[in-house]
């Protein structure tokens, strides 16, 4: 049995995620931070933040699992939101730390198991606003223009060993981290859904079962052929609006 390891696995998408690839039949292991309660057959905390703690949390899963990992969704993410003029350094360098350090570390840490086995599926869950950009989120959206930056890199890098590396970029999620968002605007997390919602063609925002089902088809081993590819799972925002 495949054993995929999600990371951010404790709440929102990446619990999702754990569960819709548990349900396809998949051996999940699950990481989030210490604390945390991550969704997962095998479940390790560590701070992806941290390569030294991504190594161990990929040792200490494949000792448990007896193999190594064969799918990585790179899903932990930390966000704040400021204006550029009042964003601490040190928590702009956290969110792009979290959100492209971690991808980057759990990649590396997963690589030689994967080359073991002779081919593997990484997944990177990047976001819209790395395409377009987004006002007071200029460390977030960065982490996200450089996850899909690197999704491109490593699927040429990699599909010669047999493993394929593709992203999603999906538009607002309905997770608790609409609450970050609500606190940048002022309103309400109710608001802040109907502002999200009105400009999506779609009419409404994802639920994260909907997108974690987005998540298994790119997690399927039996498409090879899809390598270095971003998944646009927005409702139709980046498509048919400026």
């Amino acid at each position: 049995m495949t054993v995929a390891l999600v990371t951010g696995a404790a709440g929102g998408l990446g619990r999702a995620v754990a569960r819709r690839l548990a349900d396809d039949g998949l051996r999940v292991a699950a990481t989030d931070l210490p604390g945390t309660d991550p969704l997962g057959e095998i479940a390790v905390p560590a701070d992806i933040a941290d390569p030294e703690q991504v190594e161990r949390l990929v040792a200490e899963v494949e000792e448990r699992a007896g193999e190594p990992v064969g799918i990585l969704v790179a899903n932990a993410a930390y966000m704040t939101m400021a204006p550029l003029a009042e964003h601490d350094l040190d928590d702009w360098w956290r969110i792009v730390d979290t959100g492209l350090g971690g991808a980057f570390a759990c990649a590396q840490a997963v690589l030689p198991g994967m080359s073991e086995r002779g081919g593997g599926r990484m997944v990177m869950v990047a976001s819209e606003w790395g395409v377009t950009g987004w006002p007071n989120a200029s460390a977030y959206a960065a982490a996200k223009s450089g996850m899909i930056a690197l999704t491109k890199s490593l699927g040429r890098e990699l599909a010669p060993f047999g493993i394929a590396v593709n992203a999603i970029a999906p538009s607002v999620i309905d997770t608790p981290q609409l609450e970050v968002d609500a606190r940048d605007a002022g309103v309400p997390v109710g608001e802040i859904r109907e502002r999200y919602a009105a400009r999506v063609p779609l009419g409404r925002i994802a639920s994260p079962d909907e997108i974690a089902a987005a998540v298994s088809f790119l997690c399927d081993e039996r498409l090879p052929t899809l390598v270095g590819q971003i998944l646009h799972v927005n409702g139709g925002t980046t498509r048919t609006r400026a």
